[in-house]
């Protein structure tokens, strides 16, 4: 059986199909079908079942397209998260026309943007527990989240923090991780503090320069607008009228996170983010998920949970990403 399927927006053809159509293939494995380009057109050929599903997933994405307001930024992999979030439970996929398929029809679509770079790029949640996220960060006091490499942690928080001092809602960013070597020994850093520390905080200047410039970056810390340090320096203050962020919890101990978290103070906001998978502590000594289960259902308290799904960088890291899960056993330590 033959069916052509037409797109209405070229950009969305030219997503779908890829540079060279080397998507296509991708596309064929997974509908099991084979598809043809010509012109703004994919040419479906396969059995009336597999075509029709072809078709139904198709349209679906176009609809997706349609509903978005950062189609400027759509990417192979929205249309990706889109088409998972269409298979079913087993791998398979629901028989057009099935309510389990029509209900997934209601696609998620990002609602408003985060905030827009210095050079004038809306940022957009990617995901719907990017969203939720985000969400939480505005409604929440302190928001934990907990996921692996590559989701958006460190730089939604920065985003959102960035927009938050942009209105007003805070007067400062305060920005600090664990100062602990990734199973490497750096021996003695030379320098004043500042240069011994910045190996350790490169991920959060990389994140504010994407955001607000690396001028503008300088401008802030020079005035104090902006506060990058190692977690050790907490102790003893109260943080008022701030964003606090902490990245890389995972490698916090117990009593870091405690004395970490009682700095909260007036009119403040707090973002935790940590991947329990990479901790660099001896075993057992990670603190993150203790502080998690410490705090669950305290109101003004939320964790969010990120998966393999919502990984947007190259789709090869989701890919290490399950791979090591799926051999997570074989290599887990013993107590």
């Amino acid at each position: 059986m033959d069916e052509s399927f037409t797109f209405q927006e070229e950009s969305l053809y030219q997503t779908v199909c890829g540079i060279g159509d080397s998507k296509l293939p991708l596309w064929e494995s997974r509908l099991n079908v084979k598809l043809i380009p010509r012109g703004k057109s994919l040419i479906i050929q396969g059995s009336e079942d597999q075509v029709q599903v072809a078709l139904d997933t198709f349209h679906k994405v176009e609809e997706n397209f349609k509903r978005r307001p950062d189609k400027a930024e759509y990417s192979f992999f929205d249309i990706d998260y889109l088409v998972n979030k269409v298979k079913d439970s087993s791998g398979g996929w629901p028989t057009p026309g099935s309510s389990d398929f029509q209900k997934e029809g209601e696609s998620w679509t990002p609602r408003d943007k985060i905030f827009v770079t210095f050079k004038g790029k809306p940022i957009f949640p990617r995901t719907k527990n990017q969203e939720s996220f985000v969400d939480s960060l505005h409604k929440n006091y302190i928001t934990i989240a907990m996921g692996p490499a590559g989701t958006g942690k460190t730089f939604l928080s920065i985003a959102t923090a960035c927009r938050m001092m942009q209105t007003g809602e805070v007067d400062r960013l305060i920005l600090t991780r664990p100062a602990v070597e990734a199973g490497e020994n750096l021996g003695f850093l030379p320098g004043d503090l500042t240069q011994k520390v910045n190996p350790y905080l490169r991920p959060i200047y990389d994140a504010l320069h994407e955001c607000i410039g690396f001028e503008k970056t300088t401008e802030y810390l020079q005035v104090g607008k902006i506060e990058i340090a190692p977690i050790a320096f907490m102790r003893g203050r109260t943080l008022s009228h701030s964003f606090i962020i902490l990245d890389e919890a995972q490698n916090c101990t117990l009593p870091q996170l405690k004395m970490f978290l009682t700095r909260f103070g007036k009119n403040s906001k707090m973002a935790i983010s940590g991947d329990a998978t990479q901790i660099d502590l001896a075993h057992g000594r990670s603190g993150l998920e203790k502080t998690v289960y410490t705090l669950r259902n305290l109101n003004g308290i939320e964790t969010i949970f990120f998966g393999r799904e919502d990984i947007t960088r190259h789709p090869i890291v989701e890919s290490i990403v399950r791979r090591f899960e799926e051999n997570e056993s074989l290599f887990s330590k013993k107590p």
